[in-house]
């Protein structure tokens, strides 16, 4: 006799185990936002959760949050700050937490994260060991000296700093940021890179105090050229360094010698940071793009502006405005972003191809097409 089977739908299965579903983090944000929305089972009361909790999915993002790496280094307060940010929405703060993941610029590698200055790398190790070599004219290797390295050498000085969890590198300089949310810099501070208030160029990590005494937990940073952009746990960005064309986002050009808070974008949640030669892009959690900046080459992405215009404040780049993109990285005079959806689109400079087409160039974003076939 045949064994008669039946698919059955997952309102069927009991409470605890929809949840225990819910929260293994195989579903995103927006997965259990639209879940809420679609089926009652989601909703309302079950009795296996707490009472303060309005539904199931804000329960489970709930969990999924505190099993977060980001989320599991803040202090308590800075937990709080982030609920408050979000509106008390745990789906949001879910969402802050995995854009920021996602966006990540980082080179991954089986060792580890790589970062490059001009003539010189940075190494992060899956245990959060950082190691440096090549040019060291201005201690951007970090060992208390200017000889360069010709083999990887362990920066023993974080060893008692902390665990670092991100680096990043500019031209001759050096940023990691460790897992209690301090940001040292280390290397050359002609352009008031290190954030320390004065020119001195660092041998060793030094931790930026203006983040320390106001209590700012960071948690990524990007090095351009002559300028650095931050952003700490409640998806504000602050920026430093030259303020060459608007890329501080000031509205001015004058140089900031340490971390000042962008205002204009306080009322939206960054989750990336993206700095490059005289160009900064902040990428918020709805999947918008503000740009700021020199337009060289239509690298800003904005068609209503000449390659030698300045765009001194956060402008919203409304070209990319009907597509959710997940991480943005720029290059000298072009940039790429990368949508939810996986689409790629360029815009800037092509005279190299650089933009995926043999024959293009432009301030529109224009996708990049990707023949995935093996040969």
């Amino acid at each position: 006799m045949a064994v008669s089977s039946r698919s059955i739908s997952i309102e069927e299965l009991p409470s605890h185990l929809i949840l225990e579903i819910l929260s293994s983090g195989r579903f995103s944000a927006v997965d259990l936002a639209c879940l809420e929305n679609t089926c009652r089972t989601f909703r309302g009361v079950h009795g296996v959760f707490p009472q303060k909790f309005r539904s199931m999915t804000e329960f489970a993002a709930f969990n999924v949050c505190c099993g977060n790496s980001i989320f599991a280094s803040l202090p308590t307060v800075a937990r709080t700050e982030l609920f408050e940010r979000c509106n008390g929405n745990w789906k949001r703060v879910m969402r802050f937490l995995q854009s920021v993941e996602q966006s990540s610029g980082l080179v991954e590698t089986s060792a580890g994260n790589v970062a490059t200055g001009l003539s010189f790398t940075v190494i992060l190790t899956t245990q959060g060991f950082v190691y440096t070599c090549g040019a060291n004219v201005h201690g951007q290797l970090g060992h208390g000296d200017t000889i360069d390295r010709p083999t990887p050498k362990l920066v023993e000085s974080f060893e008692k700093l902390g665990h670092v969890v991100q680096i990043a590198a500019g031209a001759s300089y050096s940023m990691a940021v460790t897992d209690d949310g301090t940001l040292y810099s280390f290397g050359s501070c002609t352009n008031f890179c290190l954030g320390h208030g004065d020119q001195h160029d660092g041998l060793q990590p030094r931790a930026i105090q203006s983040f320390k005494m106001r209590n700012i937990h960071v948690v990524r940073v990007s090095a351009g050229d002559e300028h650095v952009v931050a952003l700490d746990s409640n998806g504000f960005v602050y920026t430093w360094g030259k303020g060459y064309c608007g890329v501080l986002g000031h509205g001015d050009e004058n140089d900031k010698t340490s971390p000042e808070l962008l205002s204009s974008l306080k009322g939206h949640i960054a989750v990336q940071v993206c700095a490059r030669k005289r160009k900064t892009f902040v990428l918020v959690d709805d999947g918008s793009v503000f740009a700021f900046g020199w337009m060289a080459f239509g690298g800003l992405g904005f068609s209503d502006r000449s390659f030698s215009d300045k765009v001194m404040k956060p402008r919203l780049l409304h070209s990319l405005k009907s597509h959710h993109i997940s991480q943005i990285s720029t290059g000298l005079y072009h940039t790429v972003a990368v949508t939810n959806r996986g689409v790629i689109f360029g815009f800037g400079d092509n005279s190299r191809a650089q933009l995926g087409h043999e024959s293009l160039r432009s301030c529109q974003p224009t996708e990049i097409l990707v023949n995935d076939d093996t040969v």
